[in-house]
């Protein structure tokens, strides 16, 4: 398909650079069948949900994934964005140019890494020096990965620790945050509970690749970041459960749905599974796994807002999206939500 069809204008002024207060405040773009939309908020999804329903959450966290250093006198910019080992990462590179396999970057406080191969995406391997966790060197000099269009605006800071984790995060390797579940609390969890709808849990890293353009002019021509992911066998087995006694599986942000989407075969049954995925959902694909999806309202011409186009069509989407700019609905990772059910 013309990547062109994905595209809209969005006012700079309806990108939100700070989450809502409390969470769970936000606001709920509800899109139910082919026709019913309705304006609410996130505290309402209990509501919009039917018991024996299980929402899927990623429990990947962030880690502070971007780091600022030097080679020589040249100041080289990293942004970690998939594990390749114990100590090696992949990582796209600020400066580039002044960058070469075999030359070491000192990352300051003590934080060294050896330069790798160049993939044909530009990134970069890093390998980390020494013998600490990659993690603990991360936390002394690293900071939190905010997105291009939130970072662009504002410097990263202290309050960003916590607004960019979400209430799951448990598995550490994600940089960026699988942002839907930023919505969710305690609170909320416990009203969806007492409405009858469940929720489990899966992991998928989250790479920096979420952020990169489509830059083909046909969604064909576009290659997908691998990103890992694993779903154990209970977790399957529960939701598998779930669709078998009537209830629906709800991905929570569109990590949690391109994972399960992965495990799920031609016959409809989720599976176990661990590795890499670079799955690629547009228009004309038939889902297997899921029923339903909360998500934030995602760039335009972007892989994600292919995906809830293929989803809930692309017309839908694109009026969808109509309303809620007109609406003054807050956009990105920070932003507003939605909930669709095809």
């Amino acid at each position: 398909m013309n990547v062109d069809l994905f595209d809209f204008e969005l006012p700079n002024d309806r990108i939100a650079l700070r989450p809502a207060a409390p969470r769970d405040t936000a606001r709920l773009l509800v899109l139910d069948g082919p026709e019913a939309t309705r304006d609410l908020h996130v505290r309402d999804l209990p509501g919009q949900l039917r018991a024996g329903d299980c929402l899927v959450f990623n429990d990947t966290r962030v880690i502070p994934a971007q780091l600022e250093g030097t080679r020589g006198e040249a100041k080289i910019g990293a942004t970690l964005h998939k594990r390749e080992g114990p100590r090696r990462w992949r990582a796209f590179i600020r400066n580039a140019k002044r960058l070469r396999d075999g030359d070491t970057v000192d990352f300051g406080n003590g934080v060294l890494a050896t330069a790798g191969d160049r993939a044909e995406d530009g990134s970069f391997a890093l390998d980390f020096h020494g013998d600490e966790p990659v993690e603990l060197l991360l936390e002394r000099c690293g900071r939190m990965p905010l997105p291009p269009y939130i970072a662009s605006k504002r410097p990263t800071d202290a309050q960003d620790a916590d607004d960019y984790q979400t209430m799951f995060a448990n598995e550490p390797g994600a940089v960026a945050a699988p942002t839907a579940a930023l919505h969710f609390t305690p609170d909320l969890l416990a009203a969806l509970a007492a409405a009858g709808v469940g929720h489990t849990t899966l992991t998928l890293h989250v790479g920096a690749g979420t952020f990169l353009p489509v830059k083909a002019e046909d969604t064909a021509d576009h290659k997908m970041h691998a990103e890992w992911g694993r779903i154990d066998q209970a977790t399957a087995d529960h939701l598998n459960a779930v669709r078998a006694k009537g209830g629906r599986v709800i991905a929570v942000g569109t990590t949690s749905l391109r994972l399960i989407e992965s495990a799920a075969g031609d016959d409809k049954i989720i599976r176990a599974f661990e590795g890499d995925t670079a799955i690629f959902i547009t228009p004309g694909y038939r889902f297997k796994g899921i029923d339903g999806l909360v998500t934030n309202f995602h760039l335009p011409r972007s892989t994600l807002f292919m995906l809830v186009s293929a989803l809930m069509g692309l017309d839908r989407m694109q009026a969808a999206y109509a309303h809620a700019i007109a609406d003054h609905y807050r956009f990105y990772s920070y932003g507003d939500a939605s909930l669709l059910l095809p």
